[in-house]
């Protein structure tokens, strides 16, 4: 086997070389450097919001905005149960306990419906994941929220660049939180991003990731914070990235209606969809496999992988893992246990030609078609 398609793979196509060798050549290679607040501030602009704060990864943006919010031990805090494990993670940080509600089979975010029934006197916030760079539904997550007095936080570790009724992700709750892992629309190789238009809760997310120190008393630390800064060489590869944001976000668009055009004829194998209120990314093109279909969703993948394809599952709910298997024990699950069963990460890098497509696409009909025959 010759050939290999990665799911995703980081695209380099812009002024990533040039500034970091202004940062080498400059020594400004730490937490301090011009490119710090150049990425903050255009990331800011981009979101559409007053304040962005860059730290070491996305991870360690949702801690420090959590505790930025005032979650702490005793608490609770909503998430999607369909996730990745760091949206529950963050919240048990914060010494909260995450309380999971399941997804909703359209767009397969969390489910508005059943939010107020896991709400209970402990409930600090909500948790809006974007998943896979679908937004959230979030006009009736943030009605919930007002009526119960709670924080939104908007985990948009996925979804660069999405927009909700016009409005870009990032912009819509108190608080959001970006990723920027290798695999993700831009890149930093590891990094994370807090934005929100209130000036209180940017105060202190700076002193948090910046082991709490007192910012008008160098070496005073009137709280516990945490080593959580982004360095110049990674915030100099951001602002090459997020240049060219406007062309990464096109590419997992094209690549994603090139798959829905070409795999269309494939009953009971479908795209994520894209609501009309939304504008989805398509961070990964997802899809899911109807479960009366002639191959599993495993053994697909495996056969990909033969000829060089690589895909990956959906997340694992947070209520089959073992850290969270009490929380969720009492409460049922459908959706998000159908999704994560049958769904799968198809190859989504920017850089993708559109003949990579057509070989995947061509691959999974060969799959198909010889799975019904043996069937």
């Amino acid at each position: 086997m010759n050939r290999f398609i990665p799911v995703s793979a980081p695209t380099l196509a812009g002024n990533e070389k040039t500034y970091v060798l202004d940062c080498l050549e400059t020594n400004w290679i730490s937490s301090l450097g011009k490119y710090i607040e150049q990425f903050e501030d255009a990331f800011a602009a981009f979101c559409g919001v007053k304040h962005a704060i860059s730290c070491c990864n996305g991870t360690a943006a949702l801690h420090v905005a959590l505790l930025a919010m005032g979650v702490g031990p005793g608490d609770e805090v909503i998430v999607p149960t369909l996730t990745f494990v760091a949206t529950a993670n963050a919240v048990n940080y914060c010494g909260a306990r995450p309380v999971m509600v399941d997804s909703e089979a359209e767009t397969w975010n969390m489910d508005p419906t059943k939010i107020e029934q896991r709400i209970t006197s402990r409930t600090k916030g909500i948790i809006a994941v974007h998943l896979y760079g679908h937004p959230a539904d979030m006009d009736p997550i943030l009605s919930i929220a007002r009526k119960h007095h709670l924080f939104v936080l908007e985990d948009a570790a996925e979804a660069h660049g999405a927009e909700y009724k016009k409005v870009k992700v990032g912009a819509l709750g108190d608080v959001a939180t970006f990723s920027f892992y290798g695999n993700k629309i831009i890149t930093t190789g590891e990094g994370g991003m807090i934005v929100t238009n209130d000036p209180t809760i940017a105060a202190r997310v700076r002193q948090l990731k910046g082991q709490g120190m007192d910012p008008k008393k160098r070496y005073w630390f009137p709280m516990i914070g945490y080593n959580y800064r982004m360095s110049n060489i990674a915030a100099a590869i951001g602002l090459a990235q997020l240049e060219k944001i406007d062309y990464h976000i096109a590419r997992r668009r094209e690549l994603a209606e090139h798959y829905m055009s070409e795999l269309a004829r494939i009953p009971g194998f479908s795209i994520q969809p894209e609501k009309v209120w939304a504008r989805n990314v398509y961070w990964m093109t997802s899809a899911v496999l109807e479960e009366n279909l002639p191959i599993t969703r495993n053994d697909l993948m495996a056969k990909l992988a033969e000829v060089g394809i690589e895909t990956r599952p959906f997340f694992c709910p947070m209520h089959t893992l073992p850290m969270y298997q009490k929380d969720g024990a009492s409460m049922s699950f459908p959706v998000a246990d159908r999704l994560s069963k049958t769904g799968l990460n198809l190859p989504s890098s920017a850089s993708l030609s559109k003949e990579d497509v057509n070989y995947v696409c061509a691959q999974i009909f060969r799959i198909f078609q010889r799975s019904r025959m043996t069937r």
